[in-house]
């Protein structure tokens, strides 16, 4: 028979699938002989069973009450008893971090009469209540679905009374009479009384942590980190510890290094007389970690050495939750802390410098989208005016957007295409959409463990905490500091690196980061440690080691000498894409006209002669800028009636003469007539590509002898041009093989006129299902594969992505249709499969067949190790995205998985 609970005892953190990150992390605490409160976890088991049927497994009861009796026993206290009763927390933990996602609940079984024998003397009064006041308001909110800002009216409208800052400050009688309108109010709301029976309150928190699986606010936060929703959460059930009883006591979170920087030293913020919701939710102003030291040298001591003996076991940053009550120290939670892209490839150089981990290690523990982070710009504020608030810098980055003051309106804005910043005392869970919405966030309370700030740096969001000179006016949409207010949709400029916010926008300058990789990715011969910033030299490491394990190489799509040039010092090892048609805008596009224009073949011959040159010394410039590298070169891929003029313009031009009786202009009426007969419906499925070539004669023969010409230029230069011509939209190896012998007749009559062999591989680009399906008869006639992945997720689904971005995609994503869009990661299940397939028979047929990939998923991190596993040669992306695909090729060849397996 399944079991579903397990006392800490039983675990270890490698059973986080079936209890949850918390649960097993709890039980390894244990296992490693720390100070944990006792408990147990009910496991992800049976909340998926309650997912799936609506009802708990019909055993869980029982097996619970069994492990109660045993917390019982082992405490000497019941549940419910009057005189000193056992108390329990009941908190969520999935097998992925998602802080403050979902629900906690304290102080389960207090009661009308239970609180009485929690408060047996005078010195315990105050505490006892303060406990019941919480757990009423949990229970309220979480359990029994009472609108939270109900009971928080309550506690402001009672504080403001006394004229007091915050709950810390009232008295006995002024929580009792708290606890009292909490009960009536949900009585009101929900027609029922507070459950008076501490077993029922057991019984629905444990169904109310499972029911916050599917919160919206739960399910943002999956879809935004991508963690399946078919998990489940498990239930942690612990005996309650009290922070709130006194001077000598408190609670805190603490981390083993700096989650923003990275820098060495136990660092996190410590509350006296608090439990730990008040530390995280931002509601009252911590003190730093160290002010403990002062407090309570031995609980600070214990603390310490609790932390590096965690640091040690787990290798790596370490979050923990802990409480001290009346002097004696226990720990709550332990967890690998998020941590922002700074400190990820800090901490890693130094946990490989301590000998704690390998550079393999750490080169898995970076990854591509915290590198793209660190090449974001930062503010430039030579020429900025004084800040006009500062705070805690809680996770860094320059970002700029307009104050709003709620999550909706957040949202409506980011929707509307407009950058935001979310402004807000503090944030809380609900407050998640908002902050996926927002360029940054800013409040007025907490600090660098508060919610606001765990959440934004496990997102990459730029954040700025506990900004004391600001006060924020959320139902006014509005924020004051120093004398200035700011109204809904003012700019501001957050920088979260320092802690500071500026009125309007401040100009941007290229990140360190950034400039290293424009400097060609080396460090100076010369420098010194004072000479190169820490994070310029945790990312150089990280990088060469990448490049020396990777066995995909990363090459550019660049389509000018400029582009290519720039996407070499970024690390590219040749050009996987080169658009020809990006040579013909401009100045040039007349010559296309008359192309298209030309009433016979010699009028046509003329405007290609015309072309020839052009487009030959872009080549010339390309291959140089790749001497000794592969450049792979398309040949015109978009149909001719984009170069022509606009349809509606030329008609609009041409009626105005008439009207006027003048006679409209004889090329206006000629491009007319053109695109008129060019028209197609839709055009992206119709005449372009490989069709070009086949019905527009002198068109693939022009390129082709601009390839071959600027090769022998360049030999007759002393180079080693590498050039490759790619023949695009192939359905057909019949298709192909007509391209192949013209562009090899023009190979061979470019050789013999210049006496320089000219070899130029020749391949195609796998952009259309029926190529994949056919790709072993296409790859006889191939010299190489490149797989076309933006028309081919286009043509395997069915849909333009011009016209549906817009229009369904956030519906889809919304509805759990997509994880994430197609169009930005791989869609393995349809676009992998082919990609698979073509390869496997390509190969087949073509045992030394080159394949690579040039769509903008080559620069994406997911399908850089989805094309590791599938077996290609290279992907080819922008040359910004250059250090992103170089360093997820190596950690992919690292984890040595299949196509398959990438998921």
């Amino acid at each position: 028979m399944d079991r579903y609970v397990y006392d800490f005892a039983e675990g270890g953190r490698d059973r986080a699938d079936l209890l949850g990150g918390k649960g097993a992390n709890l039980a390894e605490m244990v296992r490693m002989g720390l100070p944990v409160p006792p408990g147990f976890t009910v496991t992800t088991e049976a909340c998926r069973v309650f997912l799936a049927t609506g009802a708990p497994p019909p055993e869980l009861d029982q097996e619970i009450a069994e492990h109660l009796e045993r917390l019982e026993r082992a405490a000497g206290r019941r549940l419910g008893q009057v005189d000193d009763p056992l108390l329990l927390s009941v908190r969520s933990g999935a097998r992925f971090s998602m802080p403050g996602m979902m629900e906690t609940i304290l102080d389960i079984g207090l009661n009308d009469y239970a609180v009485l024998g929690l408060a047996k003397t005078p010195a315990r009064e105050r505490f006892a209540w303060d406990s019941y006041r919480r757990l009423v308001q949990m229970f309220g909110t979480t359990v029994m679905g009472v609108d939270g800002a109900l009971f928080e009216d309550v506690l402001t409208r009672i504080e403001h009374q006394h004229h007091v800052v915050d709950d810390a400050h009232l008295d006995t009688c002024d929580l009792i009479r708290i606890v009292e309108t909490y009960k009536d109010i949900i009585r009101e709301r929900t027609g029922e009384d507070f459950p008076q029976d501490p077993h029922e309150q057991l019984r629905r928190a444990v169904l109310a942590v499972f029911g916050s699986w599917n919160a919206e606010r739960a399910r943002v936060y999956r879809r935004r980190e991508h963690i399946p929703d078919d998990l489940g959460t498990a239930v942690n059930i612990q005996t309650m510890v009290f922070g709130n009883r006194g001077a000598d006591s408190g609670s805190g979170v603490a981390f083993t290094r700096d989650p923003a920087t990275g820098r060495p030293g136990v660092y996190g913020d410590y509350l006296p007389d608090a439990q730990g919701e008040d530390v995280v939710s931002g509601t009252r102003d911590a003190v730093p970690l160290q002010e403990l030291e002062r407090l309570d040298p031995a609980s600070y001591e214990k603390l310490c050495g609790h932390l590096q003996r965690l640091e040690e076991h787990y290798r790596d940053l370490c979050d923990i939750e802990f409480t001290i009550e009346q002097g004696r120290l226990w720990m709550l939670q332990t967890r690998v802390g998020k941590r922002t892209a700074q400190a990820a490839f800090g901490i890693a150089g130094q946990l490989v410098d301590e000998g704690l981990i390998s550079l393999d290690e750490a080169l898995e523990r970076v990854s591509g989208e915290g590198l793209a982070r660190l090449m974001f710009p930062s503010f430039d504020t030579s020429d900025a005016e004084e800040p006009l608030t500062r705070g805690v810098p809680a996770s860094p980055g320059a970002a700029v957007g307009a104050a709003v003051f709620d999550s909706a309106e957040a949202g409506r804005r980011a929707a509307a295409g407009e950058r935001v910043v979310l402004v807000r005392p503090e944030t809380t869970p609900d407050d998640l959409p908002g902050m996926v919405a927002a360029q940054a966030v800013l409040t007025s309370r907490g600090g660098k463990t508060s919610h606001a700030a765990v959440v934004a740096r496990g997102m990459g969001k730029v954040c700025v905490c506990g900004a004391e000179g600001l006060v924020v006016d959320p139902r006014g949409r509005r924020c004051t500091a120093g004398g200035v207010t700011v109204e809904e949709g003012t700019v501001l400029s957050v920088d979260g690196t320092e802690g500071r916010v500026y009125l309007g926008e401040v100009p941007l300058v290229d990140s360190v980061v950034m400039r290293y990789f424009e400097g060609g990715g080396r460090l100076p011969e010369e420098a010194g440690e004072e000479d190169v910033e820490q994070v310029v030299r945790d990312v150089h490491r990280l990088m060469e080691r990448a490049d020396a394990v990777r066995r995909l190489e990363v090459r550019a799509n660049a389509d000018t000498p400029e582009d290519a040039a720039r996407a070499r010092r970024f690390g590219a090892r040749g050009i996987g894409l080169c658009r020809t048609e990006h040579m013909f805008l401009g100045e040039r596009r007349g010559y296309v006209e008359t192309m298209i224009l030309a009433a016979g073949d010699a009028e046509r011959e003329a405007a290609l002669a015309e072309l020839l040159p052009l487009q030959r010394r872009d080549f010339v410039g390309i291959l140089e800028a790749m001497d000794g590298l592969p450049v792979t070169i398309r040949l015109l891929d978009p149909p001719l009636h984009e170069f022509l003029p606009d349809a509606v313009e030329l008609a609009v031009r041409v009626a105005r003469e008439e009207a006027v009786g003048r006679e409209p202009d004889a090329r206006d009426t000629a491009l007319l007539a053109a695109v008129t007969r060019m028209h197609e419906e839709n055009p992206m499925l119709g005449l372009r590509g490989v069709r070009l070539g086949l019905v527009v004669p002198g068109l693939v023969a022009m390129q082709v002898r601009a390839v071959a010409e600027a090769v022998v230029e360049r030999v007759r230069a002393g180079g080693s041009p590498r050039a490759q011509i790619m023949v695009p939209l192939v359905g057909a190896a019949a298709e192909l093989h007509l391209v192949r012998d013209e562009v090899e007749r023009v190979l061979a009559q470019v050789s013999e006129e210049s006496g320089v062999a000219v070899d130029c591989p020749v391949g195609t680009m796998i952009e259309l299902p029926r190529a994949a399906l056919t790709a072993g008869r296409i790859a006889r006639d191939a010299d190489f594969f490149s797989f076309g992945t933006n028309d081919l997720t286009q043509t395997t689904w069915g849909f333009s992505r011009d016209d549906v971005e817009a229009a369904f995609f956030p519906a889809y994503l919304e509805k759990g249709v997509f994880e994430t869009s197609p169009f930005e990661t791989i869609d393995r299940d349809g676009v992998g499969r082919l990609v698979e397939l073509a390869v496997a028979e390509g190969r087949a047929a073509r045992p030394d067949l080159e394949v690579g990939v040039c769509g903008e998923h080559g620069g994406d991190p997911e399908s850089v190790r989805f094309f590791h596993g599938a077996g290609l040669d290279y992907v080819s992306c922008s040359p910004f995205r250059l250090p992103v695909a170089r360093l997820e090729a190596g950690r992919a060849a690292l984890r040595g998985v299949s196509g398959s397996d990438t998921r």
